[in-house]
């Protein structure tokens, strides 16, 4: 029942602001659903990079053996679920305030 609590929250919050100010306000929950995109060009770019210079980077890694080869394949998968996750919570986040005030926004203009 926490999470129908936190939308009637939220939704309360929404339905005491202005129509003009709400209006501004789902434009930049807009702008922050559409600008959440670094997270995919990072997905996808950083493997390329690292494929780019993979001679030095295995030679670097390896030099001591394959601890810390180990140690940063370990560290690169941590960070990139943990920002792919965080990308798709931010995604939601935005979607989720947007239906609301798209919602309320509707129902002031009848």
């Amino acid at each position: 029942m926490a999470e129908v609590k936190e939308v009637t929250e939220i939704r309360r919050f929404y339905s005491n602001i202005n129509t003009d100010t709400l209006e501004k306000i789902l434009y930049r929950m807009i702008k922050e659903k559409n600008g959440s995109g670094i997270i995919p060009i990072f997905v996808s770019t950083v493997p390329w990079l690292l494929f780019l210079f993979s001679e030095p980077l295995q030679k670097f890694l390896l030099k001591d053996g394959m601890f810390g080869a180990i140690v940063f394949a370990l560290f690169f998968v941590i960070l990139l679920s943990t920002s792919v996750i965080l990308h798709f919570r931010e995604k939601a986040w935005a979607s989720f305030h947007i239906a609301i005030i798209k919602d309320i926004l509707a129902k002031e203009k009848i």
